[in-house]
């Protein structure tokens, strides 16, 4: 497998895209017509919304829902597969799955702090890094990203990633003073803890030929392991990660 396959989630509806109901599935239909392999075609929705997705014809193949309510509504006439959300303060993970009771077939991901990783998470159940946001202070440092990556990757905890991978490669954001996160080097970053090596230089890294260097030399046994680890990631574009990956040459036109 490639290590970019069926990487990114849509979230379309999310800032700072923002789309509105009917353009972000008309755009998730078009993608999924062209069967873009970089993209899982996975339709991150707020429950808070989930009834007015129920009310247009189309219906996405897969659905990530996001629970931004009180209670996690029936959706039992949905293809749901992943339920989300941020671990509730003095509330275990196990605590908050039991809670949940969600059934067999929809994995939950929890939100966490990335430094505070010193979790236990019950078999079936993934964690979730927020690698960014409207503010600088949303941005976690090289150093927590990595300690959550190793610790994820140490304990053979599948996690997600949310929010800020706008772009492949590592780059500054003179509107916020801030280095945004790649998910280029994301994606490396899980290769090399798999690997036995330290995540952080290579989430540190700016130097695209170096990052498209160890993009081609991935061995395919620790591209496997790193995606069963690194299921996806949540981009509110999903064009500019195909571009991006085209552009690099790491994808073939056939893939996008």
């Amino acid at each position: 497998m490639s290590v970019f396959t069926a990487l990114v989630d849509d979230a379309g509806l999310f800032p700072p895209t923002s789309l509105h109901m009917d353009e972000a599935l008309a755009r998730n239909e078009r993608d999924l017509s062209k069967s873009i392999d970089v993209l899982t075609h996975r339709f991150l929705c707020p429950a808070s919304r989930i009834d007015r997705l129920r009310g247009v014809p189309y219906r996405p193949r897969r659905i990530g829902l996001i629970l931004d309510t009180v209670k996690v509504p029936d959706f039992g006439d949905l293809p749901v597969d992943f339920v989300e959300l941020p671990l509730p303060p003095d509330t275990s993970v196990p605590e908050l799955a039991a809670r949940l009771g969600l059934p067999g077939n929809v994995r939950l991901f929890v939100e966490v702090t990335p430094h505070k990783t010193a979790v236990e998470v019950p078999g079936g159940v993934g964690l979730k890094v927020r690698c960014g946001g409207a503010s600088a202070e949303a941005f976690p440092p090289v150093e927590h990203l990595a300690q959550f990556i190793k610790f994820c990757v140490d304990q053979d905890i599948p996690f997600k990633a949310t929010a800020g991978l706008h772009h492949a490669v590592r780059h500054f954001d003179p509107t916020l003073g801030v280095d945004r996160h790649g998910f280029l080097n994301l994606v490396l970053a899980v290769c090399e803890a798999v690997e036995g090596r330290d995540p952080a230089p290579v989430l540190r890294t700016t130097d695209v030929g170096q990052l498209v260097r160890l993009a081609r030399d991935v061995p395919e046994d620790t591209a496997k392991q790193a995606r069963r680890l690194l299921v996806s990631y949540g981009s509110c574009s999903t064009s500019t990660p195909v571009d991006d990956l085209r552009a690099l040459g790491l994808i073939d036109e056939e893939d996008s």
